[in-house]
């Protein structure tokens, strides 16, 4: 366990410090070390009361919660930037910091909601890059719907990505759109990589195939050229001879 725990500190050591924006990612990430910490029980839960009279198990309890309200906190602050650790460090408990942030900031990644349906909209592939490569850029603005809890029928979503496949898949489109089943989200993934190692394969041996019939004319080009000159010297060489007898 505490092999685990400091390598799981190290690691977060290396997570980007919250500067404002991508709340909700942060956010996840911040909970998944606080779990494993086993202290993000404090972000939804009072301190203990101090009774004037309590047993040894209450005494325990309530030092515990501070000491895990106190390692929570600090790890909380430590994962921002500094002009926010700033701003927040005054914080009395982990609970209300934790509120504050959330009160903020997540009604800020809320007015990017439209910036996203804006994003997936407005998305265009092109021939110039790979069919797989604009996909997966688009499967990383869908993971940002579910981040925002947004939701979209995968049926449209799918007919949608169809619909900004390049010009140069225009065969492709029409076929897939005339399928009468539906296909999930996966599948058409799987139908496009399939499609795009195909069209590689088939320029390939295009492109193989005009590169030999312009050798076998450079070929040509050349064999004709030798015959001139051999005929030309053969008949220099003759007339000389003849000169001389």
């Amino acid at each position: 366990m505490a092999a685990s725990l400091k390598e799981m500190t190290s690691n977060f050591v290396k997570l980007e410090k919250f500067d404002g924006g991508n709340f909700i990612r942060w956010q996840k990430k911040m909970k998944f070390l606080l779990t494993t910490l086993k202290v993000v029980y404090v972000l939804n839960t009072t301190r203990p009361l101090e009774k004037e009279v309590e047993t040894l198990a209450e005494t325990r309890e309530r030092q515990k919660w501070d000491n895990d309200d106190y390692i929570c906190m600090g790890h909380i602050l430590n994962g921002m930037s500094d002009s926010l650790f700033d701003i927040y460090q005054c914080s009395i408990s982990t609970n209300e910091l934790w509120e504050k942030l959330e009160s903020r900031y997540m009604q800020e990644d809320a007015t990017s909601k439209n910036f996203l349906v804006s994003q997936f909209n407005n998305y265009k592939m092109v021939d110039s890059k790979s069919v797989m490569e604009q996909m997966h850029e688009i499967e990383r603005i869908l993971n940002n719907y579910k981040q925002h809890k947004m939701h979209m029928d995968e049926t449209i979503i799918v007919s949608s990505i169809i619909d900004k496949l390049p010009p140069s898949w225009k065969d492709f489109k029409k076929s897939m759109k005339h399928k009468k089943e539906d296909i999930s989200l996966e599948q058409l993934g799987n139908h496009l990589r399939l499609e795009e190692e195909f069209l590689k394969k088939k320029n390939k041996e295009k492109n193989s195939s005009a590169t030999k019939d312009n050798l076998v004319v450079v070929i040509s080009e050349l064999n004709m050229t030798e015959d001139v000159e051999s005929w030309w010297i053969d008949s220099g060489a003759t007339r000389h001879v003849c000169k001389n007898k």
